[in-house]
């Protein structure tokens, strides 16, 4: 019986029912499961799930609107002294000290006031929504889904096969992404623990004929698919290693992204990996007594920002750091004012963040107004479309024509410069040493800023100008061996507005934008 016409006789809901598999691997990650470009085959993206709606006011708060904030949120505001001072006026959670370094280091992103017309408040309704990508609450297909369908229209029919033997997505836990959801199936497959790699048990039956054997042929179908996939993650498992000392292991998000990073250094090929962190509805308890740097929201932002810092020094360790990024979000952010309960309420936009080598900005957007009276349970309205950031990764990141991603959404997309920066395509198609897209950080900047680039043995020189052309400094001038180099430079004693960073390499030239705040 074939499985894509055995969905029309059962819930498309019974395609979310998971085979988790406990072992996995590693070899070259070069199997092309997207029709794009070759110098994004091998891109991986890591989402993770903020479960609840993070209360992004708390996460990244806008010191240019402090006192606003603690006139709306007295009883949770952390004071201004105990913030990790971030680019572009704000401040990051105390306790989100490896995430505010990578940030320093040009690793992580913040996109604010990220969310979608006329939020929805509830729940189950705004995760549907966000995984969905689409307003219309007909739609159960997934964002990926969607995207790896219009290249594998027949799924879950023939796979694994020789060409395409790994999973496609795969879901950290025992539940199936949304996010994959195809017409038929889920392209995710659920792993549980990757070095401990269990098969599920043939039932043995055989189709009859009548509609019982239909079914038995369906599931026996699925269950040798499932072993199928299981076994190559067990083979990638084992070959996998992990070299960062930083992951701590009462941290069960540090631990299932150690195991992303151990499935991907074996060599496993598929594309997203999808992780969940609960907990973020903090109505009540978000601190403790008054003591606002601690309590519930603390306790998870520090459990995820200690995971990605150690996430991104294993891949950068392993010589993955320009294949990998990754994404946090969350269905809604908080209200702008607290509740009575130490908490706050469901609210409508917040950050997201970026994270890894290839990011064209540090900080994307505004910072939030916050406004000195609040009435109707506001929360923060939305300046930046959380469809249109899945559709610049699908674009920038994995190379997806964009009029494919337009087809893949409902409204008009519209592309953002996030991510990319990096080029993976020369050292694979001639031999010669890869040297990626350069970037400057942070982006904007107030006194000091920082060009990134590889390094290919030849002269470079890297030029500033003025929003008129006009060359006001040269920042470097000399060979840079093979390595990639981080060269600052100092833009205080200029005055704000735009410029332009030139790289003249000795085969091309590249220019990029710069603000000073």
């Amino acid at each position: 019986m074939k499985r894509r016409s055995f969905v029309k006789n059962m819930s498309l809901a019974t395609f979310g029912i998971p085979f988790a598999f406990r072992n996995t691997q590693y070899e070259a990650i070069a199997q092309k499961l997207f029709n794009v470009p070759k110098s994004n085959e091998d891109r991986v993206l890591v989402l993770i799930r903020l479960n609840g709606g993070n209360d992004g006011l708390n996460t990244v708060v806008p010191l240019d609107g402090y006192d606003n904030l603690m006139i709306q949120r007295p009883n949770i505001i952390i004071p201004e002294n105990d913030l990790i001072p971030v680019l572009g006026n704000n401040g990051f959670h105390p306790v989100m000290t490896g995430m505010a370094s990578l940030m320093n280091d040009g690793k992580l992103s913040v996109i604010q006031n990220v969310g979608y017309p006329t939020q929805n408040r509830s729940h189950f309704r705004s995760m549907d929504i966000w995984t969905t990508g689409m307003m219309d609450p007909t739609v159960t297909t997934g964002w990926l889904g969607r995207n790896f369908e219009v290249d594998h229209p027949n799924y879950p029919d023939g796979y694994p096969n020789a060409t395409y033997d790994d999973p496609f997505a795969i879901s950290m836990g025992y539940e199936l992404s949304a996010t994959c959801q195809g017409t038929a199936a889920n392209f995710s497959h659920s792993v549980v623990d990757p070095t401990d790699a269990t098969s599920l048990p043939n039932t043995g039956g055989t189709n009859d004929g009548t509609y019982y054997g239909d079914h038995m042929e369906y599931i026996e179908g699925i269950i040798a698919q499932s072993n199928q996939y299981g076994q190559e993650i067990s083979n990638s498992a084992s070959l996998g290693n992990n070299l960062s000392t930083l992951y701590d292991a009462n941290n069960p998000l540090a631990m299932q992204l150690k195991d992303v990073a151990l499935m991907i250094s074996g060599g496993l090929k598929t594309k997203v990996y999808i992780l969940n962190v609960n907990g973020f509805d903090t109505h009540d308890s978000q601190v403790v007594n008054g003591a606002t740097t601690t309590g519930e929201h603390a306790d998870l932002m520090k459990r995820v920002s200690d995971a990605i810092y150690a996430f991104q020094d294993d891949i950068e360790l392993l010589g993955l750091s320009d294949r990998v990024a990754g994404m946090t979000f969350s269905e809604f952010g908080r209200q702008i004012a607290s509740n009575a309960s130490e908490g706050t309420d469901h609210g409508d936009a917040a950050p997201l963040f970026l994270f890894g080598n290839c990011l064209d900005t540090t900080l994307y957007g505004n910072n939030p107004v916050i406004p000195g009276t609040v009435t109707d349970q506001a929360g923060l309205p939305m300046e930046i479309d959380f469809r249109d950031v899945y559709a610049s990764i699908l674009s920038s990141w994995f190379g997806v024509d964009q009029n494919t991603v337009q087809t893949l959404f409902e409204h008009n997309v519209t592309f953002h410069n996030i991510i990319g920066g990096c080029n993976l395509s020369n050292e694979e198609q001639t031999g010669t040493p890869s040297v990626g897209v350069s970037m400057v950080y942070p982006n904007p900047c107030s006194s000091q800023s920082t060009v990134k680039l590889d390094g290919d043995g030849r002269q470079v020189k890297i030029i500033l100008f003025n929003a008129m052309g006009e060359r006001i400094n040269v920042i470097f001038e000399g060979k840079l061996e093979r390595a990639t180099h981080h060269i600052p430079f100092d833009m205080s004693n200029y005055s704000g507005g735009s410029y332009v960073v030139k790289i003249l390499h000795a085969d091309r030239t590249e220019s990029i934008s710069l603000m000073k705040l």
